[in-house]
């Protein structure tokens, strides 16, 4: 089997990773709405959407189009790096339980996750999200995709840090 091929079945993984994810999202937005609670930023979600959605394609693409080569080493730390931060976003899920959303919902009265990952970074899912920008698209050498949605994903995180900081404050 190719590398290209296993680099494509490794991106579709993570594709139905986020599609789960998108499920538990989901459920847990209608249980947080039925809580009495309020979205946020709601603007930038369909912009933030998109930007997850094209940076899996333009991983495959780039990989595809350009031959990009495999080298080994980086692929090795790549897939560790991919790895710790999928282990990361799930440490965020189970700690946030029925508060863990892709959108920014408060509820009112709930208390802020002080455990888990919440000890040690205010927002740590977003960091699992900064790393997984650099590593799936280094594990083929898909630099390109590794800058330009590194550079997008920046941009996205400085809105919506800001949304969930002025949410947390107004619920506060």
């Amino acid at each position: 089997m190719s590398s290209q091929l296993l680099y494509v079945l490794l991106v579709l993984a993570v594709a139905g990773e986020r599609l789960f994810e998108l499920r538990i999202a989901e459920r847990n937005r209608h249980t947080a709405l039925a809580l009495g609670g309020r979205e946020f930023g709601a603007g930038h979600f369909p912009a933030m959407s998109l930007m997850h959605a094209s940076f899996l394609v333009c991983c495959v693409a780039e990989v595809v189009i350009f031959r990009r080569p495999l080298y080994p080493a980086l692929a090795a730390v790549s897939l560790l790096a991919l790895a710790g931060a999928q282990a990361l976003r799930y440490w965020c899920i189970a700690t946030l339980g029925s508060r863990w959303n892709v959108r920014v919902i408060v509820v009112p009265g709930m208390k802020l996750a002080a455990d888990g990952p919440y000890r040690f970074l205010r927002h740590p899912n977003y960091l699992a999200v900064v790393v997984e920008m650099v590593a799936l698209p280094l594990v083929h050498s898909a630099w390109v995709t590794a800058i330009v949605f590194s550079l997008l994903n920046t941009a996205m995180l400085t809105v919506r840090i800001r949304v969930e900081e002025h949410a947390l404050q107004e619920a506060a």
